[in-house]
Protein backbone atom coordinates (compact mmCIF):
# COMPACT_ATOMS: atom_id res chain seq x y z
CA UNK A 1 0.00 0.00 0.00
CA UNK A 2 1.32 3.42 -0.98
CA UNK A 3 1.31 6.08 1.72
CA UNK A 4 1.18 9.84 1.56
CA UNK A 5 2.79 12.16 4.11
CA UNK A 6 0.07 14.61 5.20
CA UNK A 7 0.59 17.72 7.30
CA UNK A 8 -2.44 18.84 9.29
CA UNK A 9 -2.61 22.35 10.71
CA UNK A 10 -5.12 23.32 13.42
CA UNK A 11 -6.10 26.98 13.61
CA UNK A 12 -8.36 29.02 15.88
CA UNK A 13 -9.98 32.32 16.69
CA UNK A 14 -10.70 33.15 20.32
CA UNK A 15 -12.78 36.32 19.93
CA UNK A 16 -15.23 37.61 17.31
CA UNK A 17 -12.88 40.56 16.76
CA UNK A 18 -10.27 38.13 15.39
CA UNK A 19 -12.29 37.82 12.17
CA UNK A 20 -10.92 39.89 9.30
CA UNK A 21 -13.67 39.67 6.65
CA UNK A 22 -12.89 39.40 2.96
CA UNK A 23 -14.50 41.71 0.45
CA UNK A 24 -17.85 40.67 -0.96
CA UNK A 25 -17.29 39.37 -4.51
CA UNK A 26 -18.87 41.11 -7.46
CA UNK A 27 -21.93 39.64 -9.08
CA UNK A 28 -24.86 37.71 -7.70
CA UNK A 29 -23.21 35.71 -4.91
CA UNK A 30 -25.35 34.82 -1.91
CA UNK A 31 -24.77 32.73 1.18
CA UNK A 32 -27.84 30.93 2.51
CA UNK A 33 -28.32 28.53 5.40
CA UNK A 34 -29.58 25.11 4.35
CA UNK A 35 -32.13 24.84 7.16
CA UNK A 36 -33.82 21.58 6.16
CA UNK A 37 -31.54 18.62 6.94
CA UNK A 38 -30.99 16.97 3.56
CA UNK A 39 -28.58 14.02 3.37
CA UNK A 40 -28.76 14.11 -0.44
CA UNK A 41 -27.79 17.78 -0.67
CA UNK A 42 -25.11 17.57 2.01
CA UNK A 43 -23.54 14.52 0.38
CA UNK A 44 -23.63 16.34 -2.98
CA UNK A 45 -21.76 19.30 -1.46
CA UNK A 46 -19.24 17.08 0.32
CA UNK A 47 -18.47 14.93 -2.74
CA UNK A 48 -18.46 17.84 -5.20
CA UNK A 49 -16.23 20.12 -3.13
CA UNK A 50 -13.89 17.44 -1.82
CA UNK A 51 -13.81 14.98 -4.69
CA UNK A 52 -10.64 16.33 -6.25
CA UNK A 53 -8.80 16.76 -2.93
CA UNK A 54 -9.40 13.30 -1.46
CA UNK A 55 -12.25 13.96 0.96
CA UNK A 56 -13.28 10.35 1.53
CA UNK A 57 -14.15 9.90 5.22
CA UNK A 58 -17.89 10.54 4.71
CA UNK A 59 -18.37 8.80 1.36
CA UNK A 60 -19.36 5.58 3.09
CA UNK A 61 -21.92 7.21 5.37
CA UNK A 62 -25.43 5.82 5.13
CA UNK A 63 -28.46 8.01 4.61
CA UNK A 64 -29.35 7.49 8.29
CA UNK A 65 -25.85 8.55 9.42
CA UNK A 66 -26.08 11.76 7.35
CA UNK A 67 -29.56 12.47 8.75
CA UNK A 68 -28.42 11.87 12.32
CA UNK A 69 -25.45 14.22 11.91
CA UNK A 70 -27.42 17.00 10.21
CA UNK A 71 -30.20 16.94 12.83
CA UNK A 72 -27.83 17.47 15.76
CA UNK A 73 -28.41 20.79 17.57
CA UNK A 74 -25.79 23.30 16.49
CA UNK A 75 -24.89 21.68 13.16
CA UNK A 76 -25.36 24.16 10.31
CA UNK A 77 -24.62 24.16 6.60
CA UNK A 78 -24.18 27.53 4.88
CA UNK A 79 -24.10 27.41 1.07
CA UNK A 80 -22.66 29.98 -1.34
CA UNK A 81 -24.63 30.38 -4.56
CA UNK A 82 -23.28 32.08 -7.67
CA UNK A 83 -26.24 33.16 -9.80
CA UNK A 84 -28.39 30.44 -8.23
CA UNK A 85 -25.88 27.60 -8.60
CA UNK A 86 -24.28 26.01 -5.50
CA UNK A 87 -20.64 27.15 -5.47
CA UNK A 88 -19.43 25.90 -2.10
CA UNK A 89 -20.27 25.47 1.55
CA UNK A 90 -19.17 25.75 5.14
CA UNK A 91 -20.37 23.27 7.77
CA UNK A 92 -20.38 24.30 11.43
CA UNK A 93 -20.72 22.13 14.53
CA UNK A 94 -21.32 23.37 18.08
CA UNK A 95 -19.14 21.47 20.53
CA UNK A 96 -18.74 21.55 24.32
CA UNK A 97 -18.12 24.73 26.30
CA UNK A 98 -18.91 27.25 23.56
CA UNK A 99 -16.53 25.82 20.97
CA UNK A 100 -17.61 25.75 17.30
CA UNK A 101 -15.67 23.73 14.74
CA UNK A 102 -15.70 24.48 11.04
CA UNK A 103 -15.95 20.85 9.98
CA UNK A 104 -15.85 21.46 6.23
CA UNK A 105 -15.29 24.45 4.01
CA UNK A 106 -14.61 24.69 0.30
CA UNK A 107 -15.73 25.49 -3.20
CA UNK A 108 -16.63 23.29 -6.14
CA UNK A 109 -13.67 23.29 -8.55
CA UNK A 110 -15.46 25.43 -11.18
CA UNK A 111 -15.92 28.25 -8.64
CA UNK A 112 -12.40 28.46 -7.23
CA UNK A 113 -10.34 31.54 -8.01
CA UNK A 114 -13.37 33.88 -8.22
CA UNK A 115 -12.98 35.48 -4.77
CA UNK A 116 -15.98 33.56 -3.45
CA UNK A 117 -13.97 31.52 -0.92
CA UNK A 118 -12.82 34.44 1.23
CA UNK A 119 -16.34 35.79 1.38
CA UNK A 120 -17.89 32.40 2.19
CA UNK A 121 -15.31 31.74 4.91
CA UNK A 122 -15.89 35.21 6.41
CA UNK A 123 -19.64 34.66 6.42
CA UNK A 124 -19.29 31.17 7.91
CA UNK A 125 -16.96 32.34 10.68
CA UNK A 126 -19.37 35.16 11.57
CA UNK A 127 -22.16 32.56 11.76
CA UNK A 128 -19.95 30.40 14.00
CA UNK A 129 -19.58 33.34 16.38
CA UNK A 130 -23.35 33.95 16.56
CA UNK A 131 -24.43 30.29 16.34
CA UNK A 132 -25.89 30.23 19.88
CA UNK A 133 -28.35 32.96 18.84
CA UNK A 134 -30.05 30.38 16.58
CA UNK A 135 -29.85 27.37 18.93
CA UNK A 136 -31.49 27.60 22.38
CA UNK A 137 -29.43 25.59 24.84
CA UNK A 138 -26.15 26.00 22.95
CA UNK A 139 -23.58 28.01 24.89
CA UNK A 140 -22.36 31.30 23.39
CA UNK A 141 -19.30 30.81 21.21
CA UNK A 142 -15.94 31.39 22.89
CA UNK A 143 -13.70 29.76 20.27
CA UNK A 144 -13.92 28.87 16.57
CA UNK A 145 -11.46 26.34 15.23
CA UNK A 146 -10.72 24.23 12.17
CA UNK A 147 -8.07 22.10 10.64
CA UNK A 148 -6.68 22.05 7.14
CA UNK A 149 -4.10 19.80 5.59
CA UNK A 150 -1.59 19.55 2.80
CA UNK A 151 -4.20 17.72 0.67
CA UNK A 152 -6.53 20.76 0.69
CA UNK A 153 -6.54 23.49 -1.94
CA UNK A 154 -3.35 25.47 -2.44
CA UNK A 155 -4.93 28.71 -1.14
CA UNK A 156 -6.70 27.23 1.90
CA UNK A 157 -4.11 28.06 4.56
CA UNK A 158 -3.59 31.59 3.24
CA UNK A 159 -7.35 32.21 3.29
CA UNK A 160 -7.61 31.06 6.92
CA UNK A 161 -4.70 33.23 8.05
CA UNK A 162 -6.04 36.27 6.19
CA UNK A 163 -9.40 35.79 7.94
CA UNK A 164 -7.65 36.04 11.32
CA UNK A 165 -7.07 32.40 12.28
CA UNK A 166 -3.95 31.55 14.30
CA UNK A 167 -2.04 28.27 14.16
CA UNK A 168 -2.09 26.24 17.40
CA UNK A 169 -1.02 22.74 16.33
CA UNK A 170 0.77 20.92 13.50
CA UNK A 171 0.91 17.17 12.92
CA UNK A 172 2.53 15.10 10.20
CA UNK A 173 1.24 11.58 9.58
CA UNK A 174 1.44 8.99 6.86
CA UNK A 175 -1.94 8.07 5.39
CA UNK A 176 -2.87 5.45 2.84
CA UNK A 177 -2.96 7.07 -0.59
CA UNK A 178 -6.44 6.88 -2.06
CA UNK A 179 -7.53 7.72 -5.57
CA UNK A 180 -9.13 11.11 -6.07
CA UNK A 181 -12.76 10.02 -6.29
CA UNK A 182 -14.29 13.10 -7.88
CA UNK A 183 -17.93 13.94 -7.18
CA UNK A 184 -18.95 10.48 -8.47
CA UNK A 185 -16.96 7.35 -9.36
CA UNK A 186 -14.87 7.90 -12.46
CA UNK A 187 -15.47 11.66 -12.70
CA UNK A 188 -11.79 12.47 -13.12
CA UNK A 189 -10.59 9.40 -15.01
CA UNK A 190 -9.27 9.88 -18.51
Amino acid sequence: MTTLSVTTWSLEQTAPTDLRPAAVPEGDVRVVRSEVPSPEFSRFLYASVGGDIRWTDRLGWTYARWQEHLERPGVETWVAYDRGTPAGYVELEAQDEGVVEILYFGLLPAFRGRRIGGHLLSYGVARAWDLADRWPGVKPTTRVWLHTCSKDGEHAMDNYVRRGFRLFDTKVEDEPEVATPGPWPGAYSA
